[in-house]
């Protein structure tokens, strides 16, 4: 149970009524708070408290307040006396309790059978709780925990039986044939045969090596035949845990399993690899035709440099003697006239400069002519008969035909298409140039034909364009699928639950004219502020120029060092492996870390070494192998065994969700203040192979690599962390994390730098009522928009540019609250999403309406951020607070200098993971140690406001990250007795 509560919440959930007060008439004493403690616990619960321990401490100063039992201490209690009993009877006789049969047993399993494992695929702990508030809604007495635990494997165990039956049955016998061969051992003969090891390797580079291979994959896939209605009625939770066991499972352990089980498992990693592989072809479809593109603008404007340096000199001159001698000598032959005045190797120079002194795009396609039709050609057919492109939009068919004809012709031999075939160009080439480069012919013969060639490169591209804002999509992928299933099929049904949902009123106007209120008294404020506002001016330099003060820095309070200082001197080189330990021991998350095979025959405390051991050798980066070394009681191959078995993305961020509720359960409010509600938003470069679809050539940074996005809140606390390439959209990162953080804290700001924030972003932040807090590096050129034309800011006048559309928002209100819920829901990606509304899909009517709804949100943003220095200050401290969490990641994750070196998406996500998790446990375990050290009346007195505000736990002077890691399971950090 947490720990901290806030009044409303102890009010509603530990708040004795008259009737319940009358039960305490004839108890005294210790057993007066004893029995309302229960019955309170029970209410909420589902269960009767087992340990004193259960209940915390202000929940219990709460009750006892109530009960009149204060000065009471509720402490040593035993749970298993009696009384105990004789006050469980007579709670349940008051809530109308009543004890549990076998029958209720059986019809526990069977609900969960049919209206929960369906739809969950979570851990024992929560089927658990689910489990409890069944049973409380029945007013049926709980069971004992092992019975409980007892029921739910035995249903689970139904559940997959009956699921397991169900698609062995589906399965043709050709299929089944052909999953087996999947996990066959492996003789000489079939070793051009795609085996299941070769379906879990992620794409290569992006290059068309990747893509043949890749395309093998999925041909290979295809050909197994698995049905599309497999998992129609499976939740994709469940889904995922499936696809997790076939992965980590070897072939032999495979091959074991009965055959209703093999299959199945091969069947779902089949079903749900499908789409992956779709996915990454697409990507790697999309980043080679702009490296084709990239590659010949490259070489020509390396070729366009180097016939500069080259160019003729003194061409006047030059032209000055011939014109000279051939006036002189009309008759003359030109090598007996011209040649010994100008040189025979000058005009040839002069020639060749004028002839490859081409159009620059014509040099462009010329070369990406080249390189496709000796080179990149080969993936075309594969490609076309693999994928099937489609388009719900009208404006975009004439590419889909595009395709349907170089399909047909795609193995043809003939330069040019023939005369009567209906080769589309409008709605293909919008670009003049490109009809120029695909309709060349000059000569009668082929005059205004379209060149094969040209035309596959132009549609290409024009492919690359629609796949990139989902336009155009493909059947069987996930990402790139059909944008219709991106948002909420239920919408009409639901429309005012989901207004209701986002807190925005049914009607457009309402919405526009709140908006169009905040606006006006915002912009108001500011032109009433402006002449006694010093720190922000408005110049007249470049039609409008911001100018803006920096902020004073502030000193760090000298306590803050001295405490750090008795930090290093009662808890001196502290391990992080003591860190992590010591974190498990308090918080218990290796119990979330659940096999994905059936059985277990580890005992708890070798796994919880194990688990702790492999989080730190991909927390660290210093790897399995380094780790072992310094526990020799265990290898490589056994900690190998862990990583594969219980450990995936699911797992630790379930770990990572209980460390960081921990802590907020953790904190005292007089040493930390209140509970924030803001976190910063932010992203850093790690250093990767780059053999993959995810590492990126990072053009700041220089170098390729990954990023790492982060939500830090004031307390260095990272509630979600995040892999992304490096061109992938920050604003839907930003608004991912918000999203699914799925933690206590509740957001309703994020502070972001300039990169983490746009129009869009303003727009959608608004819709899901939190404010977009961004630290904008190019103030000077922000600009406001008024909400009318016949207004008037006298003082702004020269940062006002345009008006706002409101017709338009009103217009498409419904369609950008589709979206909205479709982002609030999780129905699809947010980046998924986001990338319908980019610049390239500028004419789409919702992304029209969300750039004017944007801009309206900015300005009143501007507005508040020129008025408000403390907002200023406030978001400058918000992002310092997450370059302090950055800057600690090179500390923990120092193995292999820091860089990430597999070219697996999984484990590259897992590594990040891990040193989340990791770092989360330093602050846990400083925010303890820093709590204990204050609690002292020596330093509560000392310890100043101004010291608290500079208090930071991601503090690591204490720490040794290095050396040998032996993990002694029986020692502890003794926290509470320094304190002492």
């Amino acid at each position: 149970m947490k720990q901290n509560w806030t009044k409303e919440e102890k009010e509603d959930h530990w708040t004795l009524s008259s009737e319940e007060l009358k039960l305490l008439d004839n108890k005294k004493d210790k057993n007066r708070l004893v029995f309302s403690l229960m019955l309170k616990f029970f209410q909420y619960m589902g269960r009767f408290p087992t340990t004193e321990d259960n209940i915390p401490f202000k929940i219990i100063a709460y009750v006892s307040n109530q009960a009149g039992t204060v000065g009471i201490t509720f402490f040593g209690h035993n749970f298993d006396g009696r009384t105990v009993r004789r006050n469980s009877d007579e709670i349940r006789d008051f809530l109308g309790i009543r004890s549990n049969t076998l029958k209720d047993s059986d019809d526990l399993i069977k609900w969960l059978v049919e209206k929960i494992l369906p739809e969950e695929n979570d851990s024992i702990e929560n089927l658990r709780s689910l489990c409890y508030d069944r049973l409380r809604e029945l007013k049926i007495e709980p069971f004992s925990l092992e019975r409980l635990d007892r029921d739910i494997r035995s249903a689970v165990n139904q559940f997959e039986g009956k699921l397991f039956e169900n698609i062995h049955s589906r399965l043709a016998e050709k299929s089944k044939r052909l999953l087996d061969r999947l996990v066959e051992e492996e003789i000489e003969e079939d070793l051009d045969i795609i085996k299941l090891r070769d379906l879990k390797k992620n794409s290569g580079g992006v290059n068309l090596k990747s893509i043949l291979a890749e395309l093998e994959k999925l041909n290979c896939i295809q050909e197994i035949d698995i049905p599309k209605e497999l998992a129609c009625n499976i939740s994709y939770r469940r889904l995922r845990g499936y696809f997790i066991r076939a992965a980590t499972e070897p072939p032999n352990e495979i091959r074991a399993h009965k055959a209703p089980v093999r299959y199945s498992l091969l069947a779902i990693y089949c079903h749900m690899r499908k789409s992956r592989i779709i996915d990454e072809l697409i990507e790697l479809l999309i980043q080679l035709i702009h490296r084709i593109r990239n590659k010949a603008e490259k070489y020509v404007e390396k070729e366009l440099i180097t016939d500069a340096k080259k160019k003729v000199s003194g061409k006047p001159e030059i032209l000055y003697r011939m014109s000279k001698s051939s006036v002189e000598y009309p008759k003359g032959v030109v090598d007996e006239v011209i040649f010994p005045t100008v040189g025979e190797k000058t005009l040839r120079d002069i020639v060749k400069e004028y002839e490859t002194r081409g159009d620059y795009n014509k040099c462009v396609y010329g070369k990406m002519r080249l390189s496709y039709s000796h080179h990149y050609r080969r993936m075309l057919s594969p490609i076309l008969n693999a994928l099937d492109f489609r388009s719900n939009n009208s404006e975009y068919q004439p590419v889909i035909e595009a395709l349907h004809v170089m399909r047909k012709y795609v193995d043809s031999r003939f330069v040019y298409y023939p005369c009567d075939a209906d080769v589309p160009i409008e709605g293909v080439m919008k670009d003049s140039s490109w009809r120029d480069f695909v309709s060349p012919g000059k000569d009668d013969d082929v005059s205004g034909r379209i060149n094969r060639t040209n035309y596959e490169i132009a549609v290409l591209t024009a492919l690359r364009d629609r796949l990139r804002c989902k336009e155009i999509w493909v059947e069987g992928a996930d990402r790139y699928r059909n944008p219709d299933e991106d948002l909420p099929a239920d919408f009409e049904e639901k429309r005012e639950e989901y207004y209701e949902a986002l807190n925005k009123p049914l009607d457009a106007d309402e919405f526009v004219f709140s908006l169009k209120k905040s606006m006006r008294e915002h912009l108001n404020k500011l032109d009433r502020n402006m002449p006694a506002n010093k720190k922000v001016k408005i110049l007249k330099k470049n039609g409008g120029w911001i100018s803006l003060s920096p902020l004073k820095k502030q000193n760090e309070p000298k306590n803050i060092n001295l405490l750090k200082q008795e930090i290093l001197h009662q808890w001196p080189s502290t391990t992080l492996l003591d860190i992590l330990k010591e974190t498990n021991y308090r918080v218990g998350f290796c119990s979330l870390f659940e096999s994905a095979a059936t059985r277990l025959h580890l005992g708890q405390e070798t796994l919880a070494k194990r688990l702790l051991l492999v989080l730190y050798a991909y927390g660290t980066n210093a790897g399995l192998k380094r780790v072992s070394s310094g526990n020799p009681e265990m290898n490589h191959h056994e900690l190998r065994y862990i990583r594969r078995r219980f450990i995936n993305e699911f797992h630790v961020r379930n770990a990572i969700i209980k460390v960081v509720n921990a802590i907020f359960d953790t904190r005292q409010d007089y040493v930390w203040g209140e509970a924030t509600t803001a976190c910063a938003c932010d992203s850093i470069k790690f250093g990767a192979w780059d053999q993959n679809l995810m590492t990126e050539w990072h053009i700041r940074y220089r170098g390729p690599g990954i990023m790492i996005y982060w939500h830090v809140e004031k307390n260095s606390v990272c509630i979600y962390s995040q892999l992304k390439r490096c061109s992938s959209s920050e604003v839907a990162a930003m608004i991912r994390g918000i999203l699914n953080h799925e933690t206590d804290m509740e957001v309703d700001a994020g502070y972001v730098d300039t990169h983490g924030q746009s129009e869009i972003g303003f727009a959608f932040s608004h819709l899901l009522n939190f404010d977009l807090l961004p630290r904008l590096k190019g103030i000077h050129r922000q600009k406001l928009v008024r909400p009318d034309y016949d207004e008037e800011y006298s003082n702004l006048n020269l940062i006002l540019r345009g008006v706002v559309n409101w017709d338009l928002i009103i217009q498409q209100y419904d369609l950008i609250i589709k979206y909205t819920t479709a982002l609030r829901l999780g129905t699809a990606e947010p980046e998924a999403i986001l990338r319908r509304f980019t610049r390239d899909n500028i004419r789409h009517p919702a992304y029209k309406a969300l750039l004017e709804l944007g801009k309206v949100i900015k300005t009143i943003f501007l507005c508040r951020y020129l008025n408000s220095e403390d907002l200023r200050r406030e978001i400058h401290e918000g992002l310092n607070v997450i370059e302090n969490w950055n800057g600690t990641n090179g500390f923990i994750f120092y193995g292999r200098s820091g860089e990430i070196s597999t070219n697996r998406s999984e484990e590259q996500e897992l590594s990040m993971l891990c040193l989340h998790l990791l770092q989360l446990c330093l602050v846990y375990i400083n925010t303890l140690m820093i709590q204990a050290l204050l609690a002292k009346p020596e330093w509560k007195n000392k310890f100043t406001n101004e010291d608290r505000r500079a208090l930071c736990p991601l503090i690591y002077e204490h720490i040794n990250p290095y050396g040998l890691f032996p993990l002694d399971m029986e020692t502890r950090l003794d926290i509470e007795e320094k304190a002492a």
